[in-house]
């Protein structure tokens, strides 16, 4: 759930006012070009509003429209789920466990027993009567749902058995999914283009259908007419999967990323372009992973850590970034806004309406805040307010220091203001946000207090922040500040500061010199 919904991202809410945006509760983009959107706002009204490819706006016609058009019969249901296909057609799930489906039809994908485009919602009954859907997923031209009880039903397109009925032929109505699937209860679906893949309580990951790029994860590059496990996971227990255009990403229980599949973009984030028929390791951060992000309609990959950072890697923006890039960003939904094509949302965004922070988010407003702060440090004149109780938890050091201190203000003259600042703020949010030059100097400090996590994060701000036009600063930068620690810490007398270690400031950074050093070459020439 998001605190903070900026649809603002996407254009086609550029002509709403400020007051209209902030009525907004939920969102979906989609379409081949991002073109159309659905909202629901704050009083469960449902509008709709874009160029309306086959009806898909749901409004009762054709017409495209830029000012947001009501679908009144929707209007009153709170949205629970919601998925598009590529026609495109949508498939949302109320609250209340009510299926709705519209748009293009071609291949019966809308399940009800036609092929006839729908220019409003319908609900779907047919095989669906007393049971509850709270999931909804859909493939290019085929639909999936999940029920409160654990079974998946699924209808439309199935030249490639992703309809998984062991077959080929399309499915006009719902139809349970069987087989593998019999007698077991599934928590999570999704959908690539055309293949299917549920989730079980026991952590299995069973998959069908189109399986050209490695896809489904089973070691080979045939289809898959009914649903089988991922023997290679086993003793892995996946909590959520991901679908991409022909990738897929899962998470465990440990937090971890396991993908499969096409990687032309490098969106499997192995860090090559080589399709893997096998679930593999995705490396990222040491945090642990709490979100994975991907749409059919796109080879992009994200993911979320526990500590708030968004990674994105695969096609963004016409890149091919094949290995996880850590991101500004505060959701994974920001990175299919501002780098996925088409620009559209992989998921139905939400928004509480209170002002409910989460403890992460509480922390992080309390810092540098003297509304409640019991220590200030003062560092170039300026003043960073802070929590004794909270650096002693967080901080080594902080813990010996100020165990018995009853310090109200403490003065730091080794370091600038805008690097100490930024170590104190790494403690309340586990991340950093410098240009590379002040890392470098937060990179010393990170030595300083021996925190191993936090030289990572500086000495990745730095690797990044390379380019042709800051080489020469950067490395000019570095050299300044080995001649002054080596002054400051008695390199040359053989003296120390009191209550400071020396520290081996060159091999830090050997690493960042080597790097400068090739990138300077590269200039010169």
């Amino acid at each position: 759930m998001l605190k903070m919904l900026d649809v603002g991202k996407w254009p086609l809410f550029a002509l709403h006012s400020q007051e209209e945006l902030k009525l907004i509760r939920q969102v979906c983009v989609f379409g081949s070009a991002g073109n159309e959107v659905l909202y629901a706002t704050e009083n469960d009204e449902v509008f709709a509003l874009g160029t309306n490819c086959s009806g898909s706006l749901g409004i009762g016609d054709v017409q495209s429209s830029i000012e947001p058009r009501r679908i009144n019969i929707l209007c009153g249901k709170k949205l629970a789920s919601l998925s598009y296909g590529s026609g495109p057609h949508v498939v949302l799930a109320t609250t209340e466990g009510e299926v709705y489906a519209w748009g293009h039809n071609a291949y019966s994908q809308l399940g009800n027993g036609t092929t006839s485009h729908s220019y409003i919602p319908c609900q779907i009954s047919t095989n669906l009567v007393n049971k509850k859907v709270i999931e909804v997923a859909c493939g290019s031209h085929h639909s999936m749902v999940l029920t409160a009880d654990g079974e998946v039903y699924s209808w439309g397109y199935n030249n490639s058995g992703q309809i998984g009925s062991g077959s080929t032929a399309n499915q006009p109505i719902p139809r349970r999914v069987t087989g593998c699937l019999q007698n077991k209860i599934a928590i999570n679906i999704a959908c690539g283009q055309m293949c299917s893949m549920a989730v079980i309580e026991n952590g299995e990951v069973y998959v069908w259908g189109y399986n050209g790029n490695g896809q489904l994860g089973l070691g080979n590059g045939g289809n898959q007419p009914t649903p089988c496990r991922i023997a290679a996971l086993q003793g892995i227990h996946v909590q959520r999967i991901a679908c991409g255009y022909a990738h897929t990403l899962v998470l465990t229980d440990e937090g971890h990323i396991y993908a499969w599949g096409a990687n032309s973009y490098g969106q499997l984030g192995t860090g090559n372009r080589s399709n893997q028929l096998h679930p593999v390791l995705v490396t990222i951060h040491q945090d642990r992973i709490v979100e994975i992000a991907a749409c059919h309609s796109s080879h992009t990959s994200a993911a979320k850590t526990q500590g708030d950072d968004v990674y994105m890697w695969g096609q963004c923006r016409g890149q091919s970034i094949i290995l996880p890039f850590l991101t500004h960003f505060c959701c994974t939904d920001d990175v299919f806004a501002c780098f996925a094509t088409p620009a559209v949302t992989w998921r139905l965004l939400s928004v509480e309406p209170d002002n409910h922070l989460t403890i992460a988010q509480s922390i992080k407003k309390a810092f540098d805040n003297p509304d409640n702060a019991d220590l200030r440090f003062q560092v170039d004149g300026k003043y960073i307010y802070v929590h004794k109780v909270f650096l002693k938890i967080r901080c080594e050091h902080f813990h010996s220091v100020l165990n018995n201190g009853t310090e109200e203000i403490i003065e730091i003259s080794e370091f600038s203001y805008p690097v100490y600042r930024a170590f104190l703020e790494y403690l309340y949010t586990d991340s950093i946000s410098l240009p590379p030059e002040d890392a470098i100097g937060l990179l010393d400090l990170a030595s300083f207090y021996r925190d191993n996590r936090l030289k990572k994060l500086c000495q990745q701000t730095i690797k990044q922040g390379i380019s042709e036009e800051n080489a020469i600063a950067l490395l000019s930068t570095a050299i300044k500040y080995e001649a002054k620690k080596a002054i400051m810490f008695g390199r040359d007398s053989g003296k120390r500061k009191p209550g400071c270690q020396r520290i081996r400031w060159l091999d830090n950074i050997k690493a960042l010199s080597s790097q400068s050093t090739e990138m300077l070459k590269v200039v010169q020439d």
